[in-house]
């Protein structure tokens, strides 16, 4: 496992009872490498989403595990998921939430303060991640003044900025147009290769998946293909 900074084993999980009772993944089984760039794809409702927040430790799994950074996540204490978010894991929600009261800025720099970064430390990692993703000029904007597609950018940046080892995307592109869509897969690409970052990327974004190391198809729940 020392290589295998993801590791998901068996991961099922099922909403609802009885008639209701809805399986949204089955057995998933997926591990990917330091360095390496892997998109889940599928249509929407295949299951992309129940993975990785299974994976993140957001959500508890029926059955199966997963290992993120060679750390146990399933049935981990919270302060223990807590911990490995604030150190090894970034997380890219589809809904990118925001501090609405925070600016850009500030949202962005929330897990260098997790972490202990010092002033001096803050300012440089936020002022290089958000040249990176093109909000240099909108800092000091709060999320109500920025546009869905820039909110989104903002909440990438939030994920990478403390460089962790492992970032899991739901749908980082969804409120992109093609050519900042471009940019921000090629940050992330460029992060697994520069840094050895994981990233496990869920989307059917076809930009996306012509960026991948390897694709993994998932439908109705069932990865298919890729693992």
């Amino acid at each position: 496992m020392a290589s295998e900074t993801i590791r998901l084993t068996g991961l099922t999980r099922s909403y609802g009872v009885g008639a209701a009772e809805t399986t949204a993944l089955v057995d998933a089984t997926v591990t990917a490498r330091a360095g390496e760039f892997v998109v889940l794809r599928g249509p929407s409702g295949s299951g992309k989403t129940t993975l990785l927040r299974l994976a993140a430790g957001l959500d508890e799994p029926d059955a199966g595990e997963s290992w993120i950074g060679g750390r146990r996540v399933t049935a981990a204490p919270e302060s223990e998921v807590a911990e490995l978010r604030r150190t090894v894991l970034g997380y890219v929600d589809q809904e990118f939430p925001l501090v609405a009261f925070l600016t850009a800025s500030e949202n962005i720099e929330l897990p260098l303060r997790a972490r202990g970064a010092s002033a001096r430390e803050r300012r440089f990692r936020v002022a290089e991640i958000l040249e990176a993703v093109g909000l240099s000029d909108h800092a000091a904007q709060r999320p109500d003044e920025l546009s869905g597609g820039q909110q989104q950018r903002v909440a990438v940046a939030r994920a990478l900025v403390h460089r962790p080892r492992v970032v899991l995307a739901d749908e980082p592109t969804a409120q992109l147009d093609s050519t900042t869509a471009a940019s921000v897969v090629g940050l992330i690409r460029e992060r697994a290769r520069r840094d050895g970052m994981t990233a496990l990327v869920a989307s059917h974004d076809p930009i996306v998946a012509e960026a991948a190391d390897r694709v993994v198809e998932i439908h109705d729940g069932r990865l298919i293909g890729g693992v």
